[in-house]
């Protein structure tokens, strides 16, 4: 039995390469959807809807599944930019087609109140002239009665009666009511006023269909959550949060490890500078990779510093400072032995630029 169900025939082609490639980066290293969601933070439920073409995951979520199964940033951001274009093309194409059904439907409903066939018209002045004088033709036998009140002027061929066509329309006739039409008059000028309204409106979603999109693309990404005022219960093995673990080690307050994400990284000469920030602490430090021996890094957030230097070659990592906003804001930089000089830069905006070399360590979990 196949693991994973076919994607659904109306997906668009980039949205389509970008989930399979989701695929088989998860079979290539052996995960589960399960295992998926607990390392990166999002639901077993969300992954699903990601996996089968439901749902376009987050940029957050991709990189988190990079950062977990080592693969290039970069190329996964590539392919992602590409495939949420043709998601919201294809939602602003779906958001068109709804309006003008509704548009159709308003049409409809407002067809439906008018109590006169869509072909009949009022009789013209000649044709009551000629009434008229046919009547006058039969006064030689005797003598008029009275004209019926449906052969009477109306208001419309006299402007100047304007307040006295209402008593006119008021006298019966033959025992029977004089008003022509006067019971929907009402009606059907108010049903006429909302149906030009929304007429006006569809017009304007049909031939600006750009504005949508604009408004989407206009709208900021969502940003991290900030640090609660309640800290929930700490998982087994963490033993801070937020500033009770500034200048403590992360590996002894068990803040790093599966705990950790990486949000920025950068580069001084070959060494690797990368911002290590964990959802469960609230804190943050830099990790040094390929250091050569006096080589330093400094990392700064909310007025409090951390430094760390290279004893030997290899790798380090500084001690932690708290962090009450958005990760990515965090910045370290470091300095070589040489002077070489470089500060780390946030993932999304680099990763189709300067990331992390193939051959930076993937084994540390700091």
């Amino acid at each position: 039995m196949p693991r994973w169900k076919a994607l659904p025939e109306e997906l668009d082609p980039q949205v389509r390469e970008f989930t399979g490639q989701l695929r088989r980066l998860i079979d290539r290293n052996g995960l589960s959807v399960a295992a998926v969601a607990d390392s990166t933070g999002f639901s077993k439920t969300s992954w699903e809807r990601y996996l089968n073409g439901r749902l376009l995951p987050p940029l957050r979520a991709v990189l988190a599944l990079a950062e977990q199964t080592g693969a290039h940033p970069s190329h996964l951001t590539t392919l992602w930019e590409l495939a949420e274009r043709a998601w919201s093309r294809a939602e602003m194409r779906q958001d068109v087609t709804m309006e003008a059904i509704r548009v159709a439907q308003a049409r409809a409903a407002l067809g439906e109140l008018d109590p006169e066939p869509a072909g009949a018209e009022p009789p013209a002045t000649g044709a009551r002239s000629e009434k008229s004088g046919k009547a006058e033709k039969g006064g030689n036998a005797g003598e008029p009665g009275p004209a019926p009140l449906s052969q009477l002027p109306s208001s419309a061929d006299f402007p100047q009666w304007g307040a006295a066509a209402p008593a006119l329309d008021a006298v019966p006739a033959d025992g029977k009511t004089g008003r022509r039409g006067g019971r929907y008059r009402t009606p059907m000028i108010v049903a006429g006023a909302a149906g030009a309204v929304l007429v006006a409106v569809a017009a304007v979603l049909l031939l600006n269909p750009g504005a949508e999109a604009t408004k989407k693309a206009a709208a900021p990404k969502p940003q991290a959550a900030p640090q609660p005022n309640v800290q929930p219960a700490l998982p087994d093995g963490v033993r801070c949060t937020g500033d009770d673990c500034a200048g403590k080690d992360p590996e002894k307050m068990g803040c790093g490890g599966r705990h950790a994400v990486t949000p920025s990284r950068g580069m001084a000469g070959r060494m690797l500078i990368e911002v290590r920030y964990s959802t469960v602490c609230h804190t943050a430090w830099a990790r040094l990779s390929r250091a050569a021996q006096g080589d330093q890094a400094t990392i700064s957030a909310g007025g409090h510093r951390a430094t760390a230097r290279a004893e030997r070659a290899g790798d380090t990592y500084t001690m932690m400072v708290a962090v009450s906003g958005d990760p990515a804001k965090v910045a370290a930089c470091g300095t070589t032995v040489a002077g070489v000089k470089g500060c780390s830069r946030p993932l999304p905006a680099t990763a189709a630029g300067a990331a992390a070399p193939s051959g930076a360590p993937s084994g540390t979990t700091r």
